[in-house]
């Protein structure tokens, strides 16, 4: 069956930086486009980025566009989202997401 499951969150100062991983499994991961998404204490869970299936093509949405990277090796079967220059706002439980399918998500936590 697909399993969809995130590591690498964690505690980070501001400005510091956390790799996130999304290991699949259960379908032909070179097939699919991918995304994050994250949901902060008492909000709406949001879109973060997306990824083609190549990794040609990506998105971010506008609060991490210039820190965060989305990328993926698909020999690997697994999704990345690389996190720059952290901020307190980016607090939350990050989700790695294919069509219809939610990982259990991780937890990133950011504070002095």
């Amino acid at each position: 069956q697909v399993q969809l499951v995130e590591s690498g969150g964690g505690w980070v100062q501001p400005g510091g930086s956390l790799r996130l991983s999304c290991a699949v499994s259960g379908f032909t991961f070179s097939n699919y486009a991918m995304n994050w998404y994250r949901q902060a204490p008492g909000k709406e869970r949001e879109w973060v980025a997306s990824i083609s299936n190549t990794g040609g093509s990506t998105g971010y949405a506008d609060s991490v566009k210039g820190r965060f990277t989305i990328s993926r090796d698909n020999a690997k079967d697994t999704l990345y989202l690389q996190m720059n220059s952290l901020k307190p706002e980016d607090t939350a439980v990050y989700y790695c997401y294919r069509a219809s399918y939610w990982g259990q998500g991780t937890q990133v936590t950011v504070s002095s």
